[in-house]
């Protein structure tokens, strides 16, 4: 099979799902993970398809329906965007306060850097709570339940809800649109249910890439967001979207993340 066979043939398995590994792609095109790894590089290169941990991923497109990609891939996507919103957000985080944190890429990434802060941090995300505990310094309590690998939090629907109060509730999603956020588990839908009752205020972060989103779930309705943090992509016209629904939203600079 030549180069140019290999790479038709990876982006027809990028068609059906939305990520593909090493390994998946080694035993469907026939060659060498080193093979497989350097033609990765070139689809990356070529702007047809995005490197991303362990493998490759499809570029993001509006008319897709979105498949939550695993956590440890979609961590590394759009890695300056939520740095810049995870930088943005902290600075309307109160030493000395209670904040709930969600699950998801993005709320890793904010949850990383306030990691240090006098704070009490609640989380059901494990991913979070195991950076936390190694690297982290503030107060942290880890929800109990059942383990979900995916989407990586600790949760029991049975249990009644948790009896601690925090002042803001950190929430990602795999959407938004004016119907709200967004999503495709419904574990997820539950969740986020759950943890809105248990906040003063609900602080939405998502990159300016999920508003071209469209999962089939509504978890929240905008109208019960109290703030809205994404990245300087935010087109006109989602921003406009935000406005309309009375959504107070703050931009992060992406250059000012990377500095």
């Amino acid at each position: 099979m030549s180069d140019r066979q290999r790479h038709q043939a990876i982006l027809r398995i990028l068609e059906e799902k939305p990520f593909a590994s090493v390994h998946d792609l080694t035993a469907a095109v026939g060659v060498s993970a080193a093979t497989v790894r350097r033609d990765i590089e070139k689809l990356d290169g070529a702007g047809l398809a995005q490197k991303v941990h362990g493998g490759i991923a499809a570029l993001e497109g509006a008319a897709r329906r979105p498949v939550a990609l695993p956590f440890i891939v979609n961590r590394d996507i759009a890695v300056e965007a939520k740095r810049a919103i995870a930088r943005t957000a902290g600075r309307i985080v109160r030493d000395g306060s209670l904040i709930i944190i969600h699950a998801g890429s993005t709320c890793f990434h904010f949850g990383a850097h306030i990691a240090n802060r006098n704070l009490r941090v609640f989380t059901n995300s494990m991913p979070l709570a195991a950076y936390l505990s190694e690297h982290g310094t503030c107060q942290l309590t880890v929800g109990g339940g059942d383990l979900h690998r995916e989407p990586g939090v600790l949760y029991d629907p049975q249990r009644a809800p948790d009896s601690f109060y925090g002042s803001q509730f950190f929430v990602g999603a795999l959407g938004v649109s004016s119907r709200g956020l967004l999503e495709s588990h419904p574990l997820l839908v539950r969740f986020i249910n759950d943890m809105v009752g248990l906040a003063n205020e609900v602080v939405v972060l998502v990159d300016s890439r999920k508003f071209a989103e469209r999962p089939p779930t509504v978890a929240l309705p905008l109208g019960r967001v109290s703030r809205l943090i994404t990245d300087d992509g935010l087109t006109d016209t989602d921003a406009r979207m935000l406005e309309d629904q009375g959504v107070d939203y703050i931009i992060a600079d992406r250059a000012e993340a990377a500095a």
